[in-house]
Order: C-alpha cells, then structure tokens, then sequence
C-alpha cells in the first residue's frame, strides 16, 4: 500500500514540474530580436518574472565578466544591487546602457541583453547571500579575462 502512494506521489510531482511558468525555458523564434521599446514593452514579462532568464542574465554577468567592477563588493555608482542607476531602473533603460557599455556592449546579442537588464533589475531584491553564492557556482564557468576560446 504504501508503495502505491509513493508511486502516485511520484506521478503526481512529475505531472506538476511543467506546470512551474516563472521557469519557463522558452527556446523558440519567439525570442526578441529587437532592443525594448519603452518601459512598457510587453516583451519585458518573458525575462522579468521568469526566474530561468534571470538566472541566465546572471550567468552572462559573469562570463561577460561584468562582476570585476559591479561585483558584490562594488561600491557608489558601480554598485547595481543598490537601485540607484544613472539610467534608471525600467528594463529599456537597463538595456539601452548595457548595449552601450563600451565595446563589448555591441557585441552581445539581443537576447543575453534583455537577460542581463533582467538580472541586473532583480539585483536589488537579491538576497546578498544568494548572491555570493551564485559567485561560488559560477567560479568554474568561463569569466571575461579567463576565457579563452573553446577546446580544440
């Protein structure tokens, strides 16, 4: 008997695990191949309240290298997680000043952008402990200057 609940509570979990939106990984054409048209794109809730494409903005922050100066020990005008952006903090705003963001800005495309203004949006609600330990997940992966080029 109770190896038949556990089954039907396996089935049960399994069957809910899709049902979880704010992870929806959406991998289709319907990905945005524009920047933000305002504050109020629409666009802008497929990142924003979608913790899979925030996590992955904060994957790109890393490999991007953005934590050598914006990182959690960050101070003043550099420090993201505070709220207080020269920008300011709408999506197409955030965008608008990572695209423009020295070289590497034009360099990163469409759809890592709105991830990272996603991320960088959430910074301020992030709980500085998760945050360190993001840093620490993420230690391995590829960053900026350690980077250098895929495996031959």
């Amino acid at each position: 008997m109770r190896c038949g609940a556990g089954l039907v509570l396996l089935i049960t979990a399994t069957l809910a695990l899709p049902a979880c939106s704010r992870e929806a990984r959406v991998i289709d054409p319907d990905q945005p191949v524009t920047a933000p048209v305002g504050a109020a794109d629409p666009r802008q809730g497929q990142f924003t309240d979608n913790l899979f494409q925030v996590a992955q903005g904060g994957r790109y922050f890393a490999w991007y290298g953005c934590g050598a100066c914006h990182g959690a020990q960050a101070r003043g005008a550099l420090d993201l997680a505070d709220a207080k952006w020269k920008s300011g903090g709408s999506i197409d705003r955030l965008y608008a000043a990572i695209a423009a963001h020295g070289p590497l800005g034009a360099r990163i495309p469409t759809e890592q952008l709105w991830q990272l203004a996603a991320y960088v949006r959430q910074l301020p609600e992030l709980d500085p402990a998760l945050r360190r330990r993001q840093d620490l997940d993420q230690a391995a992966e590829p960053q900026a200057d350690q980077w250098s080029g895929p495996l031959r």
